[in-house]
This record gives C-alpha cells, structure tokens and sequence, in this order.
C-alpha cells in the first residue's frame, strides 16, 4: 500500500504555501481535537454509507472501519510519549467530565501532529498511515462543512444528556433535602424583606421546579437537533446517491435534515444549548445568592459545609461561601457563551463561513463549566445543615402573620381591602409598643374592629399562617406534603 497523502485536504488548486503565522493561527485541531470520537463514530457511519453506494468493497469497508478503531489506542499511545502525560492526562480528564480517560488523554495531540488543520485532517493522516490510500476514498461524497455540523450535534447532544442527569441528580438532592427538613419554617421574602413565613420544603420545591423547567428545555433541543446533517455536501448536497437514512441510523438521529445549505450553516442547535445553559446558570446563581446570604452572620439560617467552604489568610474566624460564590460567578460564563454564539451567527449569510469555526470553543466551555457545576451541587446540597431554632424565630417576628390576620377578617365577611386597614393598624399598633400581633389584647383589637374574637390568636399562630394557604402550590403543610410526591413521581418518568 502507498502511504501518500496531500499535505492539505484542499491543496491541489494551490501553489504557494500558507503564511506559517496564518497555518498555525486558523487551524482549528487544538480545539476541536475533543470531537475526536464523535468525528470516528460519523466517520464509520459514512463508510457504511458509501459501501451501500458501491463506493467501497465489503473488504474495503471492514478494513477502514478497523482502521478507524485503530485510531483512538494509536493515538493515545503517542500522546503517552509526551514528558508528564499521566498528569496532563489526568487533569484533561479533570477537565471535561463525561468526555472519557482515552478522548482526554489525547489533548496533546496537536503538538503531536503540528500539520492537522483539524479534527477531519487528523483523521485522515492517522487513517492513511494505517491502511493506506484506500483512506482517501473515505472523503467520497462528504465535505468537512458536513462533518463539522454533525460532529458538533454529536457533542452537543451528548452534552445534554450529561446536563439532564446532572439536574436529575441535583433535583433528587433538593428533595431529599426538603422531605429531611420536615416542617421546619422558614420566612420568605419579596424585595428582600420578610414577607410570610413558609416551609424549607416549599422553598427547596421552588428550584426544582426551575430545574424541570430546565430539563424541558434541554429536552427541547435535543429532539430539535436530532436530524443527522451527513450527505449535505459542501453546500448542495452529495453528488452520489447516497443513502442518508443509513448515516441517521447508525448515528441515532431521528432522519437526516431536509436541506442542505441550512444543515452545513445552522448552528441553531449550539445556541439553543447555551441559551438553556445560560438559563440555568441563572437558577444557579439564584440558589448561590439565597445560601450566601443565608449563611451570613446576620441571617444565620444556615451552616455552611466545610467541605465546600474555604478560610481567610488574614482573618482566622473566616469561612468564606467558595462554592456558592464560584458558582454565581461562572454563570457568567454561560451567559457569556450564548452571547458570543449570538453574535457570531446573526451576520452570517448562507451556508457554511470559515467564522463559525469560532462557536467551537463557547459550546466546550458552556459544557464544561455547567456539568462541572452539576457535579458538586448535589453533594453540597445534600451537605447544607439548617439552623431551626433561628428560621422559627425569623418565620414569628416581625408580623408575617398578618396575611393570616387579614384572612381571619375576610373569612368573617369584612371587605379584603378593609380588612388590609384593620391589620395594619394592629401592625401600627404592635410596632408601637413593641408587642407582635399575637401579644395585643383582644379589647385592643376590638377598638380596631368588632369582628375580632378569642378564635383570632388561633388563626395567626405559625401552623395556622402555613395551612391558611391551602391552594394548589402554596405552602400549607398538606399541600408542600403532595407536592413533593409529585415531584418526586415527575423525575421517576
């Protein structure tokens, strides 16, 4: 077999060399080396494909499918050449969860193979050193425009099926947490004064409910982008007959996409993942705020882990929020990847330009940050101690039962909006003797209003404030009870 391959995947129309500032500045391997198996996987998917078409031998075909399963041990093995690659390995693997110790371990391997312009050209190197020339009929029927589109769909997808099990995980943790913490209260708040006291559950149920509608929306994109872009040609479609429901099988999309100048130029799919991780970077954030704050000295509501806490170098008594801190800020970074898809594709005109070679990097790193932040928060959530005695003396100070009072009222057939008077006036009242509402005379409401009676101080004790709230999503202490059966069945599913 001869070994010769072109220097370039597209070199025949040219006679000068590139700039070697510009060769090694717009080749793409260093980052996309990543797609590494998903670029084998697509690749054995189109030889199948083309042997349908005639193109390749059944011989042919069983050598360039074991030639491509060669490819990941071989290269792996050449990046272990390199000095310290077990802990370059290891950190790589650190790094990208989910993607694997072989695939991570080959993050060296653009110094290894300085001459790949990309993924697709490596493949084609290692390949052509393994079987010879019969890996230049692979490239029959196909272009790097459609490989790169259904590479990144592979990722993409992937990656949202490790953020589904991320926030499944997550979910679980945050019920878990409320089924543990009982009927322990806590006060709620609206423009970050105490408003009603309400249970931890109802609170912790609140995020979970942001993650199911988070999960959805990942769902959402995952069956959206599930159409397979090979046989798309550069631009026009494939110039042989080839049959696409074969690379769609074989690669597990639902069909192949309808056309192709928008398959090999749609990055519709990256945007739709970073815009839902950007989503959830802001619930996160959120949950990161309230156990900041939480946790303060002037809340005390909760421990913080010390496992997932850190000191001060300069003030002994320190122990600083590292993960809810860390974490509310790489939000930004999710944010920050939707955004530059946003504007890296909103000027584009059709199909593929070399710009969106740009989307790579924002895609790896909206995955990387947002599974690296699932997988510490169930174990922080799980960690979390509250402080009971202080949530229920925070849920009954402070006049947060005076929904409840204004209830009593209205349930005794005084006008809402009058009632609302009423109990403000006690409220007056209270603040100004320094006494809650629960302390006043029953003679002294009675001046306020004839409809109070000794029946009043039970409809504003704690348990009382709770239940009066029996509606479908409130937290009375039956409701917050259905309510996490349910939400528990709903991650069953």
């Amino acid at each position: 077999m001869s070994n010769e391959s072109p220097t370039k995947m597209w070199s025949g129309r040219f006679r000068e060399p590139l700039y070697p500032g510009f060769e090694s500045w717009q080749a793409s391997f260093r980052v996309d080396v990543r797609l590494l198996r998903h670029e084998l996987e697509a690749s054995k998917a189109h030889a199948k494909t083309i042997a349908a078409a005639g193109i390749l031998t059944p011989e042919e075909l069983a050598t360039t499918l074991e030639g491509l399963d060669s490819i990941p041990k071989r290269g792996a093995e050449e990046a272990t050449k390199l000095t310290n690659m077990a802990f370059y390995a290891e950190i790589m693997k650190q790094r990208m969860p989910g993607i694997g110790m072989v695939h991570s371990s080959l993050g060296s391997l653009p110094m290894l193979y300085p001459n790949a312009e990309d993924i697709h050209h490596y493949v084609e190197l290692q390949l052509n050193e393994l079987i010879g020339t019969l890996a230049l009929k692979l490239h029959t029927g196909r272009s790097r425009n459609e490989q790169i589109a259904t590479d990144m769909r592979l990722f993409v997808r992937e990656a949202i099926d490790e953020v589904i099990q991320g926030l499944k995980n997550w979910s679980v943790a945050l019920i878990t947490l409320a089924e543990q913490s009982g009927e322990t209260v806590m006060p709620s708040y609206t423009h970050l004064q105490r408003a009603e006291p309400v249970l931890i559950a109802h609170w912790l149920l609140a995020y979970v409910e942001m993650l199911a509608r988070d999960i959805s929306r990942f769902q959402d994109a995952r069956k959206r982008m599930n159409l397979c872009p090979l046989g798309s040609g550069a631009i026009a479609g494939a110039t042989l007959a080839l049959d696409r429901t074969i690379t769609a099988r074989e690669l597990g999309f639902d069909a192949p996409t309808p056309n192709s100048m928008d398959a090999t130029s749609d990055r519709d799919f990256m945007l739709d993942f970073t815009q839902a991780c950007a989503t959830l970077g802001l619930h996160i954030s959120r949950f990161a705020e309230e156990i900041t704050l939480h946790a303060t000295a002037e809340f005390g509501f909760i421990d913080l882990p010390e496992a997932f806490s850190t000191g001060s170098s300069a003030m002994p008594q320190k122990k600083n929020p590292d993960l809810t801190e860390l974490i509310r800020g790489k939000s930004a970074r999710l944010i920050g990847s939707a955004t530059t898809l946003s504007v890296l594709i909103k000027g584009l005109p059709l199909a593929y330009n070399k710009d969106l070679q740009e989307g790579q990097e924002p895609i790896f790193d909206a995955a990387d940050t947002v599974t690296g932040m699932l997988a510490l928060l169930p174990a922080f959530t799980a960690a979390l101690k509250f402080k009971p005695a202080r949530l229920k003396e925070a849920a009954e100070t402070g006049y947060l039962n005076a929904m409840a009072g204004a209830t009593y009222l209205s349930n005794k057939g005084v006008p809402f909006r009058k009632a609302h008077e009423i109990i403000g006036n006690a409220v007056r009242l209270g603040l100004e003797s320094g006494r809650e509402l629960n302390a006043l005379t029953l003679p002294e409401l009675q001046t306020l209003s004839p409809e109070f009676a000794e029946d009043f101080y039970q409809a504003i004790t704690l348990e009382a404030t709770l239940d009066c709230h029996d509606v479908i999503g409130g937290t009375a202490r039956p409701r917050v009870s259905a309510a996490l059966v349910t939400a528990k069945a709903r991650l069953e599913k």
